[in-house]
């Protein structure tokens, strides 16, 4: 049975009034209200096509106009920003009145499972208010788990006083696309606007790249932060004033980059730099709060926000990777010119190799969120203060900027596996996704010079240049990577669409070859060059089928012996590997590493649907926790917010990467037999049953490629001893 709404919704469509005193629709004008400050006029965006809604189809640089533009100054080097202001008179609306917008973006969370509902029966708990009133917009899912949302059409629900009232509806369009979400807000300013304004996004969320709020309805089209510059543009235009409060009840938005389109519209803005779990924010206690105390500020909100977040998740069992921070937006600009100021010295340091190495090996060993690997894949968010940290015994000014960072999150809460986490993440190419994904990295990246690092970086890797031959006259280019135009891409990034990781990097190379010493220890020495290149070494283990005829991909395991000093790495496996209770070893990979436990996903098949199991496996007694199933990034780039509890009665099949020992070329899918959930799953971390393995190195380079090693045999005897060998 379908879930209610617990309040009895009001029959018809009631008349509007105006309540905020803007102006009339007829005199909505969304080019005017600005005073230039040192910024020309923008050219209007042009409107998508009927073609134009998939994200891989959608111009990279599809804006009205920026709030904001960024240059160096030739003189200095420093970062100049100007932030547009408006000669709007700002409106002031209801006084002593919370109005929090909520941007419900139903998607496969309300269809799939009601949790878009669980959050307005949440709003309809709070406590009765007329100082507290949450104004919703509804669309974007296939089904609504209630009686009074339609998925057919876009409906707008005003829930005050412990009541739901639909006051307008609107034919439905896709709430991926901004001139949606403008016509949201230009209504919200016309009826509702009052003392206090917060707007919250609600929905998957996919980070700086992506964005947020994925319409299932409208092929997964997502807003990009480009487009959410657009409308708060043209709110800013209407209303002449800021939001109080931004959020982000989604995954993967707590980014410098959301950050920095957000300063000019907005005083405070909350999101997580993590993953959030699909039961999200606690309305009820944000609307108990503000009945409360209604003229908190959006720092004081914000703390109840990820407070009461925190708290829920805790309540679930789901905190560990909680993270959720309150951002001052008006410290950015000064956070902006810090950090510039540190790029500009890790770009400077990177024209040294070995000084390159040591900041990519350290920024890639950095906090980062949602998977990053193989099997759940790549969101390449990074934590800011990580970054910053990587890369501080070459560069001088980490201090200013850490400080700079600490000031702009006012306040923060993580769970177990993100204590160190700053507040705010930032994109790194940890897996290059080639030319369109830079190409809205370069249009949303807050310094040229940390641009330029990321540039040069993937320059090299792609082979677009020779080594210190990178050109770096655009950084003060005026016409460069830093305005949101509507031109077509000039194709600057293209010379990543021919990139593919190889699996024989050519800037790995070895003073001595992979292979066994004279004791029988498989091992290899990187030489200088070498050295310089690689960023990390893992290994891999592979079982054989039963014919001998293809290797099947076990995963990752980081028992290496390492001596980065002397570039020296040997074999220092034993023989222990995750399985099921029915004795299958899973194919596992390395999430994160805390120093109480580290976190695998495996890819398995749940219940006919592919997904990864996340397990948690502690150090000091080895114990593993099956943490649920995680559907990882999507497609089109958004992460799954749930991570599903097994129940008795699931099937698990084990799914596994394959490689075929006669056809070089030929990779697989090998799939394992079905394993049925009966009360609690017990996974083991026990020596693999006796018989031959296989064995290879993997060497990360700096440029996104690897070296994998030639695979070595092993043997696991009946006593769990553990012997390599040459065939």
């Amino acid at each position: 049975m379908k879930k209610k709404i617990t309040m009895i919704l009001l029959s018809g469509m009631l008349a509007l009034s105006s309540l905020c005193g803007c102006a009339d629709d007829e005199d909505w004008d969304e080019d005017s209200g600005y005073e230039e400050e040192t910024v020309d006029e923008e050219p209007a965006k042009p409107e998508k096509s009927e073609n134009d809604d998939k994200p891989d189809e959608k111009p990279s640089s599809s804006v009205l106009s920026r709030g904001l533009s960024m240059s160096l100054d030739k003189q200095s080097g420093s970062l100049k920003i100007t932030r547009k202001s408006t000669s709007t008179a700002p409106v002031k609306g209801d006084d002593g009145v919370w109005t929090v917008f909520v941007y419900l973006c139903g998607t496969d969370l309300e269809s799939g499972g009601g949790m878009a509902t669980d959050d307005l029966n949440e709003m309809l708990e709070a406590e009765a208010s007329d100082k507290v009133r949450f104004v919703v917009e509804t669309g974007g899912a296939d089904e609504w788990w209630n009686e009074a949302v339609e998925s057919d059409k876009l409906q707008r629900f005003v829930v005050t006083e412990g009541d739901i009232e639909l006051v307008d509806e609107v034919s439905r369009k896709g709430m991926g696309k901004s001139s949606t979400l403008q016509d949201f807000l230009k209504w919200g300013c016309d009826n509702y606007a009052s003392e206090h304004m917060g707007l919250v996004f609600w929905n998957h969320g996919g980070g700086s790249i992506t964005g947020v709020c994925f319409d299932e309805t409208d092929n997964n089209d997502a807003l990009l932060l480009s487009e959410i510059d657009e409308a708060l543009y043209t709110w800013l235009d209407k209303s002449g004033r800021k939001f109080d409060f931004v959020g982000f009840d989604a995954c993967l938005m707590g980014t410098i980059e959301t950050a920095n389109v957000l300063a000019s519209y907005a005083d405070y803005m909350c999101g997580s730099e993590e993953l959030e779990p699909g039961s999200g924010w606690d309305y009820t206690e944000i609307g108990d709060y503000l009945a409360d105390n209604p003229d908190a500020d959006g720092a004081a909100l914000g703390k109840v926000v990820c407070d009461s977040f925190l708290a829920a998740c805790r309540a679930q069992d789901d905190d560990d990777l909680t993270t959720l921070s309150v951002i001052d937006l008006s410290k950015m600009d000064d956070l902006l010119v810090s950090f510039n100021d540190f790029a500009q010295g890790m770009y400077e340091a990177g024209e040294d190799a070995s000084k390159r190495a040591g900041m990519v090996r350290n920024i890639e060993g950095a906090d980062n969120f949602g998977g990053n690997n193989k099997s759940e894949g790549y969101t390449n968010m990074v934590d800011m203060g990580g970054i910053i940290d990587a890369c501080s015994s070459e560069v001088s000014g980490a201090d200013k900027a850490r400080s700079a960072l600490d000031k702009a999150v006012v306040y923060k809460v993580s769970g177990s596996a993100h204590k160190g986490a700053s507040g705010m993440s930032m994109y790194y190419p940890l897996s290059i996704g080639g030319s369109r994904e830079l190409t809205t990295f370069g249009q949303i990246c807050v310094s040229p010079y940390y641009l330029a690092f990321v540039d040069r970086q993937n320059q090299t890797g792609a082979g677009a240049i020779g080594s210190g031959e990178y050109d770096d006259s655009g950084l003060y280019d005026d016409e460069g990577y830093w305005d949101w135009g509507d031109e077509e891409d000039d194709g600057y990034w293209d010379y990543m669409d021919d990139y593919e990781q190889t699996g024989e990097s050519p800037y790995i190379s070895f003073e001595m070859d992979p292979g066994f010493d004279e004791d029988g220890v498989f091992c290899f020495m990187l030489d200088d060059e070498g050295w310089f290149n690689a960023s990390d070494v893992s290994a891999i283990v592979y079982e054989l089928t039963e014919d001998m005829d293809a290797m099947i991909e076990l995963g990752e395991t980081i028992d290496v012996v390492a001596d980065w000093d002397y570039g020296y790495f040997e074999d220092d496996f034993d023989g222990y590997w995750l399985s099921l209770p029915d004795g299958q070893n899973l194919a596992t990979y390395i999430v994160d590493t805390t120093d109480e436990y580290v976190i695998y996903t495996s890819p398995v098949m749940l219940n006919g649907e592919e997904t990864n199991l996340r397990l948690k496996q502690y150090f000091a007694d080895g114990s593993v926790v099956v943490e649920g199933a995680w559907d990882g990034i999507d497609e089109y780039g958004a992460a799954s917010r749930d991570i599903i509890k097994l129940k008795s009665g699931d099937v698990i099949v084990p799914l596994y990467y394959a490689y075929s020992l006669e056809d070089d070329d030929d990779e697989f899918q090998y799939v394992g037999t079905e394993y049925k959930v009966s009360g609690k799953i017990d996974i083991s971390y026990d020596i693999m049953e006796s018989g031959d393995y296989l064995y290879s190195f993997c060497i990360d380079d700096i440029y996104g490629d690897y070296y994998l090693t030639d695979p070595v045999m092993f043997n696991v005897d009946e006593d769990g001893e553990v012997t390599f060998y040459e065939e």
